[in-house]
């Protein structure tokens, strides 16, 4: 069998979807999610428990009725895409049936969450003004975190950024999130805590909807700012959260000041500070003049006033030195006459004599031992005598 060209098979399909009577106009229910607009074009996709199917609408006044999360009805018909491809359902119409599963398990959990007053303003902690390390959860992969650090390092090149690697959508991503928002509640040195990631569905977003992260968040010691989809986009984690960015880019923003923006500003008033000093001193000039005399004179006057004070404490001192000198020497000279007057020498050169025994000064008789030697000194000598008789 010959082989046909991909062109010639895509335009065989779209011929049997546009033959097909039963296709036209038809009416499928679903649940909305994935919605974008391009060039007044909506597309969006309606799902079910099983299936999901991408929908086009070029009628921009139904975007008040394709709302993420929402169940209509649409009114089309599929539409094969050949040079593409794909499957679309033009959509014509659109009826409002209620709101999906999804989202009415959202609204839920909200309304329990804020029962228990886990989004009070009063448990809401302060962003701090000076931040000089960022705790950020979000995929390695992803474009998030490459916008959080061109933004931030191009705003403050001095900010340190600690990546937490996570799941952002998918089985199991509600309990990484959750783990990662306990460990940088211990980490040191952390000064606020940034979870991130880009827009999407409700489905794609639904891990921060879940109740482990909402607590996790709750329950974080350290300042947490929830920057999860576009500005649109609403999770629960944006309830909970001291502080709700509406993308990531904005909170690296948010979180860093502007080095440049500082440094003009700085600038600034420094020129500003110093127009002023020149325009006071131009004003002033004379009177500074004048106040530079008067301050000249007035320490002339006071050096020549503390040189006579200098003086007289200086003559007075020497005075009260001169008398204590001469007090002094008085009192010396007495106490050489009273040495002098009881200088055992002039007293043995009296005739006087000294009399020790056991080197001990015997006084009276009564303080010689007996039958023992004493010593009697004189002028120019000693000798030595022993008691021979005595009471």
């Amino acid at each position: 069998m010959e082989a046909i060209t991909v062109s010639k098979l895509n335009t065989y399909i779209k011929q049997i979807f546009e033959s097909e009577t039963l296709l036209h106009n038809i009416s499928v229910v679903g649940e909305v999610f994935g919605v974008s607009v391009s060039r007044n074009v909506i597309y969006f996709s309606l799902k079910d428990e099983s299936a999901s199917l991408s929908c086009v609408c070029f009628y921009p006044n139904f975007i008040n009725q394709i709302i993420e999360g929402n169940k209509i009805i649409i009114v089309g018909t599929p539409n094969y895409y050949v040079k593409g491809g794909k499957l679309n359902f033009n959509v014509y119409n659109i009826e409002k049936v209620g709101q999906g599963e999804l989202f009415e398990k959202f609204l839920k959990l909200k309304e329990t969450l804020q029962n228990e007053g886990l989004f009070d303003e009063k448990h809401k902690k302060e962003i701090p003004k000076k931040i000089n390390r960022i705790g950020v959860i979000t995929s390695k992969d992803g474009a998030v975190i490459q916008d959080i650090k061109n933004i931030a390092w191009r705003r403050n090149p001095t900010v340190d950024i600690v990546l937490y690697n996570t799941k952002v959508q998918g089985n199991g991503a509600e309990n990484e999130i959750a783990h990662a928002i306990d460990m940088f509640s211990e980490y040191p040195n952390i000064d606020v805590v940034v979870v991130a990631r880009g827009g999407g569905s409700l489905e794609d977003l639904w891990a921060y909807n879940t109740e482990i992260v909402a607590r996790s968040t709750y329950n974080c010691k350290k300042p947490i700012i929830s920057a999860v989809g576009h500005e649109t986009d609403f999770t629960i984690i944006d309830f909970v959260s001291d502080m709700r960015a509406p993308t990531p880019s904005a909170a690296a923003e948010l979180l860093t000041f502007n080095m440049e923006d500082r440094k003009a500003e700085i600038n600034g008033i420094s020129q500003v500070f110093e127009r002023s000093i020149n325009k006071f001193l131009q004003v002033n000039q004379n009177q500074l003049q004048n106040l530079s005399l008067k301050l000249t004179s007035l320490y002339e006057n006071f050096i020549l006033s503390k040189e006579k004070n200098f003086v007289f404490i200086k003559h007075k001192i020497l005075t009260s030195f001169d008398n204590i000198i001469n007090t002094k020497q008085y009192d010396l000279g007495l106490i050489e006459t009273t040495l002098d007057k009881i200088d055992p020498n002039k007293i043995l050169n009296m005739g006087f004599t000294k009399i020790e025994q056991n080197s001990k000064p015997i006084i009276n008789k009564n303080m010689l031992e007996k039958n023992k030697e004493f010593e009697i000194i004189f002028k120019d000598g000693k000798i030595i005598a022993k008691q021979i008789k005595g009471e």
